[in-house]
């Protein structure tokens, strides 16, 4: 069997044992590019790619090969190979490239961009459960519903989402009609319909689809005619067995303005979360978005910005492209001590003119409790959480000091210190904790 033909009936193989996106991601690149005395040798495109395989699937694709060939006896995998991109290659941009990424143009019909699919999602811990809910869901319509993905801003939620919808085009055709609406246009459109005499329209536009995504839902909260029109089209499509698709900042009970009737129909169906970003993560995401725009950045450099940049994918996305315009102006690769220079401007903490009160309304909105029980003697447990988180963010986002904190949460100095340095030194090793914080960051400066 040639190696090609070998390889192929491997990652088919492969394709059944993984995910789509798992697939996709780390196997899809891949090639059978040599043997020797036993030895199997597999390339993949970088050295994240490699390491991870190797680590993840080295059993498999041994087992699977031998199945096909008695002769192996070891596989090894390496970085390039025939059919990868050369690091010695000279790549020559197109001028849609120099953005790093294309222009697409939502389809009119679904609202949908075409740029947002499965196959191009990074996979990882943070969000493995919501894409596998997202995949199940193109396999069978109708299987978790609703569908409510949540997560801070810049982590994926509306890629994933749009993905959803672009999959099902793909599969389907017009068989399953999707609908993408950003929870904003789905209020203007509310509010026009009433204006104009016109709600009618609007509630058949909404209605009469087969998948409704609708992206960033916390903002409907408050809203009394738009909850009330969702709630409506809600209920409609959930007893047709159509698919309700949701994004949100925040999971449905840390959404204090939202009606409990909406608030409890979210949480009936499958809520999965997108965390931030591990760094092993990051760095396969830097590797996905350098690979789409064909651009190449150094491994010391990839790996400076994987753990400078722990915010969100377009803080990651912005500092890419500051760095290679920068390599393209001056056509010298980046060094470290430029990088770090890059990344620093890129990612400074603008947040010292934040006023003191948006951050204390902001972590008492997050925990549904209010500034005056934040600065009351109580002592609750469910008290003393968002009270060391309010000391800790009035510290590092305005810099104020010690006392000052301690006054205004009706405490002294010491029990300030005490409150961020717990939150500061918790965070490194409480997941849970480090996202809740990363979240209301999220929502100060969106304020």
């Amino acid at each position: 069997m040639e190696l090609d033909q070998l390889w192929q009936s491997t990652l088919g193989e492969m394709e059944v044992q993984l995910s789509r996106a798992n697939f996709t991601m780390w196997m899809k690149n891949s090639s059978l590019i040599d043997k020797k005395d036993g030895v199997f040798y597999v390339a993949l495109p970088n050295n994240f790619a490699k390491e991870w395989v190797e680590g993840k699937y080295q059993k498999n694709i041994l087992s699977i090969l031998r199945a096909r060939d008695e002769s192996i006896r070891k596989v090894e995998f390496v970085v390039g190979g025939e059919a990868m991109f050369s690091k010695k290659q000279t790549l020559i941009p197109s001028e849609t490239e120099m953005g790093m990424e294309l222009e697409f143009k939502n389809d009119p019909e679904t609202n949908l961009n075409p740029r947002y699919t499965l196959s191009s999602f990074v996979v990882g811990p943070s969000n493995e459960l919501a894409v596998a809910a997202a995949s199940a869901i193109t396999e069978k319509i109708g299987k978790y519903n609703p569908l409510f993905i949540y997560g801070g801003v810049g982590l994926g939620k509306t890629h994933l989402i749009e993905a959803i919808g672009n999959e099902i085009v793909a599969k389907y055709k017009k068989k399953i009609r999707p609908k993408y609406v950003p929870s904003e246009q789905f209020t203007r459109d509310i509010v026009w319909g009433l204006r104009n005499d016109r709600i009618e329209s609007m509630k058949k536009k909404y209605r009469d689809v087969d998948v409704l995504i609708v992206d960033d839902i916390q903002f409907i909260g408050g809203k009394e005619k738009t909850e009330e029109e969702f709630f409506h089209t809600f209920n409609a499509l959930y007893e047709n067995n159509k698919q309700i698709i949701i994004s949100s900042d925040r999971p449905p009970r840390a959404i204090p303005i939202l009606e409990e009737r909406l608030r409890s129909r979210f949480e009936g169906g499958f809520v999965a979360d997108i965390a931030y970003p591990e760094y092993e993560m990051r760095v396969a995401i830097i590797h996905s978005k350098l690979q789409e725009s064909r651009r190449q950045l150094s491994d010391v450099i990839i790996d400076l910005v994987a753990r400078r940049v722990k915010r969100n994918i377009r803080e990651l996305e912005g500092v890419l492209k500051k760095l290679t315009f920068y390599e393209e102006q001056k056509g010298i690769a980046v060094t470290v001590k430029t990088a770090e220079g890059i990344i620093e401007k890129a990612v400074q903490n603008l947040s010292k003119h934040v006023d003191e009160l948006v951050i204390l309304k902001t972590v008492a909105e997050f925990y549904n409790v209010s500034i005056e029980t934040m600065t009351s003697p109580n002592r609750r447990k469910e008290i003393v959480e968002p009270r060391q988180v309010a000391m800790y963010l009035l510290r590092e986002i305005s810099d104020l000091s010690y006392p000052y904190i301690g006054e205004k949460l009706g405490r002294d100095h010491t029990t300030a210190i005490h409150a961020y340095e717990k939150i500061n030194k918790e965070i490194n090793r409480n997941p849970a904790l480090n996202q809740k914080i990363l979240t209301i960051r999220d929502m100060i400066f969106k304020s």
